[in-house]
């Protein structure tokens, strides 16, 4: 933190926000969507009805993971422009400076796209498939869960509930998914100057070998900290909207 703000200035930790935060909308409504549907397929009930009924979390985790995987498609793109922008530690450009490689998320896209094809927009996106694949089917079944046990049959749960149950969800979700994203940054990050690995297995393998076990747990506890609150106002935001809408 003190190295990027000595270097970037405060503007450093915010590097790589636009596309995420135009982006989020629409991932998040592919997620929640392909889950709520997939849900409703497997079970022929309503999210409400559903309330009233033993869980089957094979079902939840089957609907979790679905949305995982069409997630990852419609997020790489965004999350390639987010991570080549947050590890180009070259300050703003100035007068008799050096120039940073990219000069913000549309020209980061434009010089992916001229360079590598439609193809380099995609760079590491199957890491994110291995990521997002489990996780998001470990992260709705926490969240049902914890709603489950501190919820009376037949009732919807609290405010108080889903916030707790989405932000404990948030962080189960990250705990797996830290080793997956350590991968996923990193084969994002190859071919910016040259390819370091021949694909995802030599990236573990290298990383492993050259760094140790810990290389995949890098990140972990500030990832955990982001996701309580931010997974927590998720859920909030995704059970407000069910009822209004039913």
């Amino acid at each position: 933190m003190v190295k990027t703000y000595r270097h970037e200035s405060v503007l450093g930790f915010f590097k790589g926000m636009s596309f995420p935060m135009f982006s989020i909308a629409v991932v998040n409504s592919v997620l929640f969507g392909v889950y709520s549907n997939v849900l409703r397929a497997l079970t022929a009930t309503s999210h409400q009805e559903r309330r009233g009924q033993p869980l089957n979390y094979t079902h939840v985790f089957i609907a979790g993971c679905t949305g995982g995987v069409l997630q990852s498609y419609c997020l790489a793109p965004f999350d390639l422009i987010k991570v080549r922008l947050q590890n180009q530690t070259e300050p703003k450009a100035q007068a008799g400076g050096p120039q940073p490689r990219y000069r913000g998320p549309v020209h980061c896209a434009a010089t992916i796209f001229r360079e590598d094809g439609p193809r380099g927009l995609f760079r590491g996106s199957w890491a994110l498939v291995l990521r997002d694949t489990p996780t998001l089917g470990m992260y709705f079944v926490t969240y049902e869960g914890l709603c489950r046990q501190y919820t009376p049959d037949g009732q919807k749960p609290s405010s108080g509930t889903v916030l707790v149950a989405g932000g404990f969800a948030g962080i189960a979700s990250w705990i797996t998914a830290t080793p997956f994203d350590v991968i996923k940054s990193r084969m994002q990050m190859d071919g910016l100057r040259q390819r370091k690995y021949k694909g995802i297995l030599d990236c573990i393998a290298s990383s492993f070998r050259q760094e140790g076990i810990g290389v995949f747990f890098r990140g972990m506890t500030i990832n955990s900290a982001r996701a309580f609150p931010v997974n927590a106002v998720t859920f909030l935001s995704y059970e407000y909207l069910l009822h209004a809408w039913q």
